[in-house]
């Protein structure tokens, strides 16, 4: 739970736990070549952000397939460490939010 901090202006609220039907810990893992210690720890390190099932286990779907190929590409390719990686995620995140939301502006077309 986050508390709030008397040191920035708005309180942090915690985020609503996303409810999915996707598939188990170890499943997803398979899926991904990776060791399910190694999910675990992406998880851990706020690279992935699960759903949970009603029991409160993880489930993944295919979208946490493609941030995995992502995460993938970036370590090998940049050799980015956990840290940095975390960074990168969140602007490549933000840019396509951005990227959608200047999409859906009439009459702003894609160059």
């Amino acid at each position: 739970m986050t508390a709030h901090r008397p040191d920035i202006d708005h309180p942090l609220v915690p985020l609503p736990t996303r409810r999915t039907a996707g598939v188990a810990l170890h499943e997803f893992a398979a899926a991904a070549g990776m060791h399910p210690d190694m999910v675990r720890r992406y998880v851990a390190l706020g690279l992935l952000t699960p759903g949970t099932d009603p029991a409160g286990a993880m489930r993944f779907d295919s979208v946490h397939l493609l941030r995995i190929a992502r995460i993938h590409r970036l370590r090998a390719g940049l050799g980015l460490n956990y840290t940095a990686l975390g960074v990168v995620l969140d602007l490549l995140d933000r840019i396509e939010e951005l990227e959608a939301a200047l999409a859906d502006r009439p009459g702003v077309g894609r160059r």
